[in-house]
């Protein structure tokens, strides 16, 4: 069954592994070997989740880097759905 409005990963993170954990952005980016301003702006849903985040999630909280990978791109593909109006393309009909 497809979500229809999944959760971006980021938003997941940090309100399932950061806050819990009662980590400050700023801690976690140093936990995770990240920028801050990148950290934030994944957990604020601002950018997507990398394959190399993800398994710097994977290595300090002991999330699977393919769970979440799978939700990055649940998330993507929700929001392409929700844009599919925009995108103007004829079907392909092959000639006989």
């Amino acid at each position: 069954m497809r979500m229809y409005n999944p959760p971006h990963p980021g938003v997941f993170l940090k309100e399932e592994v950061i806050e819990p954990l009662k980590l400050t952005i700023t801690t976690a980016s140093r936990i995770l070997g990240v920028t801050r301003p990148a950290l934030s702006k994944l957990l604020n849903g601002r950018a997507s989740l990398s394959p190399e985040m993800a398994l710097r999630f994977e290595k300090a909280f002991g999330l699977k880097m393919d769970t979440l990978l799978r939700m990055q791109t649940s998330y993507d593909i929700a929001q392409a759905r929700k844009a599919a109006n925009k995108i103007k393309v004829e079907r392909y009909a092959a000639r006989a």
